[in-house]
């Protein structure tokens, strides 16, 4: 058997959440690359667009505000319309840096309709999509939920809830030949640095920390998790469920 084709992902169909930039747009460019037909949705409409239409014809644009809870089974009935769904990685989300003190009530529902919610009901929809061919969910989720880190704790606590519900449907779905997977990023620089209001100098900074925690002395960029995320779609990963890849250069190591 060629090893290497069981990196391949011909005659698949993906959907990616969050693709229009950062992880999610490097997952499914990966994704596309590999043989997959792929799904693409964001909120950013003109630049998933865009992006889609860089990647070809095997790629197809949905724009939507993963912060519905309706809106997962449309984006399921809709990828479902071109061809099974196979492979659902939910990369959404977004990032939110304030104190227990300042946070108010919008900003709290904010973080955890996107990256606690709508990984949810995404999981649902996927789940319900793949019961009878069976399939691969990868979530995203961060080393924060390994990591405390002041003024970060809405955002780690969404992403301690996306690695426990990882483990939980790997055990409820894995009868029905469904995988269920995390990939934990540290640090990438990215479009989702912004929404966390960081100065430039605060992100050197950060990226300096990061690097200073790894082994390897190593701070990531979205290619390095798109590489987890195709892992975890393939064959090369039939063997693995309920885990969370950490791709951090080592910066946490729980035990």
């Amino acid at each position: 058997m060629d090893p290497l084709a069981a990196w391949r992902l011909d005659d698949r169909l993906a959907v990616v959440t969050g693709a229009a930039s950062g992880i999610g747009l490097e997952t499914a460019r990966f994704y596309a690359k590999m043989g997959a037909t792929v799904v693409m949705a964001d909120i950013n409409g003109k630049t998933l667009g865009k992006e889609a239409a860089a990647i070809g014809r095997h790629a197809h644009a949905f724009v939507a505000d993963l912060s519905d809870p309706d809106i997962p089974e449309r984006l399921a009935c809709y990828a479902a319309a071109i061809a099974p769904i196979n492979i659902w990685a939910n990369v959404a989300g977004t990032a939110g840096l304030f104190d227990i003190v300042d946070a108010g009530s919008d900003a709290y529902q904010r973080l955890t309709h996107i990256n606690m919610d709508a990984v949810y009901w995404g999981c649902a929809a996927a789940a319900r999509a793949m019961d009878v061919r069976g399939g691969s969910i990868i979530n995203v989720s961060s080393n924060a939920a390994d990591q405390p880190i002041a003024g970060l704790s809405v955002y780690a606590m969404t992403k301690a809830a996306v690695n426990m519900l990882t483990r939980c449907l790997a055990l409820e779905l894995g009868p029905k030949n469904i995988r269920v997977n995390a990939v934990a990023p540290g640090f990438v620089l990215t479009g989702l640095t912004g929404t966390a209001r960081l100065t430039p100098d605060e992100v050197e900074e950060t990226l300096r920390r990061n690097a200073a925690r790894s082994p390897i002395g190593a701070t990531g960029e979205p290619a390095d998790i798109a590489h987890a995320m195709l892992y975890l779609a393939c064959d090369a990963s039939r063997y693995v469920t309920g885990q969370i890849l950490r791709v951090n250069g080592g910066a946490t190591m729980p035990g």
